[in-house]
């Protein structure tokens, strides 16, 4: 499949419109010879227009220099992505399509929702090297959408050599001709008109609670793609949503469905199993790795074993992604987070508990001086955190610096169980190593990496409990 990236800008013109003299414009020399296309493109689409409400299009065109099939998606700026394949016989959208927007239609069907066609003259603006800068596109379109049809004439300029500037300079000239810009993106948000408009909702304030649910939502989704690419951070960033929204709907139960937000968690923790799996190798090579100078062998057998995890979570990941239980639970979380119990009484409170039970269980944990317990307090610091994240917005600098204080303590406490695991690790790759003593080396520097970050709790713990930091908690 081809990717290329589109900049082009589109106009609303008048009947009868003129293209104006553009020479001289950003550098433009000549125009080259106009071309004539009849353009004929099916554009694709769930019943309730999922593509086109997430700002992507899905066509079938012929004519052209580009016929074929095409997704556009959003990318930087003014510019879109546009992912191409060749053309197919018949309506059946291409599986590799498909794939793209698998986590927007989930497993609704695409079918045709509206037809297009343009008779386009396509207008070459070149400099004075014969480079072709831009290309100038004056359509007349006529659209057929649920039995109707409309017909308009329009005009876009689509950089191809050039820069911006040529853009810029043209713009000017042919608004100055009477061009405005395009009072919608795309020829198929006009042809589908008020199908797109979303339904009037009695406007009311929305709680911070719901609204911090909904912004892990759109993080699960938006790092889809990335993480089907390999990409480490956004593994990350996906994980780090899965476990903002379980542990919200956990501290706040009220303010959702108790039935579905219990089932939710459960596959919000699966998935972020499935994520952690590969996450947890990836940082632990690089903290290992950075601590393997004089023992190249033992660097050797680390970063094999570590590196076969994180292909095994690859895998567990993959097939995660592409399976209906991930469709079903993304579902499940527009229904959840979308139609919530509205109550969101005492919430503040309740993060204020979440934060006392966090502190109790790192008393116990220092007290006690087991490394199992300092992890389940560092676990529990993290929901905390997440509650008072909702929050610290409205409580000024107060809350913002409360959330600092809180991360600075969660680091560390990060940073013992990092070295708690590494020395788990270290133990289980040295029994099958013929020399030991690298990986014992290793251990004992671990283990002190375990008695240091310890003995730098007592400062970051007293800086994250000072009253003026907590006080508007209640």
């Amino acid at each position: 499949m081809e990717t290329a990236t589109e900049n082009e800008r589109k106009y609303d013109v008048p009947a009868g419109f003129e293209l104006p003299p553009l020479i001289g414009a950003g550098g433009v020399r000549e125009l080259g010879a106009a071309e004539v296309h009849e353009l004929d493109a099916t554009y694709f689409d769930t019943d309730d227009l999922r593509l086109a409400r997430n700002k992507r299009t899905l066509r079938r065109r012929t004519g052209g220099g580009d016929a074929g099939w095409h997704l556009k998606t959003p990318a930087d700026g003014s510019s879109r992505t546009e992912h191409r394949l060749p053309l197919t016989d018949g309506d059946d959208v291409p599986a590799e399509l498909v794939a793209e927007v698998r986590t927007i239609v989930r497993t609704r069907p695409l079918r045709p929702v509206a037809r297009l066609r343009t008779h386009r003259v396509e207008t070459p603006l070149r400099d004075e090297q014969g480079r072709t800068l831009a290309l100038v596109a004056q359509d007349r379109v006529g659209a057929e959408t649920g039995g109707t049809e409309q017909n308009w004439q329009e005009l876009e300029v689509e950089l191809v050599d050039g820069g911006p500037e040529v853009l810029d300079a043209v713009e000017g000239l042919l608004r100055a001709a009477g061009a405005t810009p395009a009072a919608g993106p795309s020829k198929l948000a006009r042809a589908l008109g008020d199908r797109l408009a979303e339904p009037r909702r009695r406007r009311r304030k929305v709680n911070p609670v719901l609204r911090y649910a909904r912004e892990q939502r759109e993080a699960v989704e938006e790092q889809d793609q990335g993480v089907r690419a390999g990409d480490p951070e956004a593994v990350h960033k996906m994980r780090v949503a899965t476990r903002r929204l379980r542990s919200t709907l956990k501290t706040f139960k009220a303010s959702f469905d108790p039935q579905r937000s219990a089932a939710l968690r459960d596959e919000l923790k699966w998935l972020a199993d499935c994520l952690g799996d590969v996450r947890d190798g990836q940082v632990l090579e690089g903290k290992l790795l950075a601590d393997t100078s004089g023992f190249p062998e033992v660097a050797d057998g680390i970063r094999a074993h570590l590196d076969a995890q994180v292909e095994r979570g690859r895998a567990v990941l993959t097939e995660a992604l592409d399976s209906d239980r991930y469709l079903a639970m993304l579902d499940a979380m527009d229904a959840l987070v979308d139609d919530p119990e509205p109550d969101d009484a005492g919430a503040l409170r309740r993060a204020r508990k979440a934060l006392v039970k966090a502190d109790r269980l790192l008393d116990e944990a220092l007290a006690g001086g087991v490394d199992a317990e300092l992890h389940e307090a560092r676990k529990a610091y993290k929901q905390a955190r997440y509650a008072v994240e909702i929050f610290a917005p409205s409580a000024g600098k107060p809350g913002k610096r409360l959330v600092k204080a809180l991360t600075g303590l969660q680091d560390v406490l990060g940073a013992h169980q990092d070295s708690v695991v590494a020395r788990e690790v270290l133990r289980e790759v040295a029994r099958a190593a013929p020399d030991g003593f690298g990986y014992g080396v290793l251990w004992a520097r671990q283990e002190q990496v375990g008695v240091r970050t310890r003995a730098g709790l007592p400062p970051v713990v007293a800086a994250s409990r000072k009253k003026r930091l907590r006080s508007w908690l209640g």
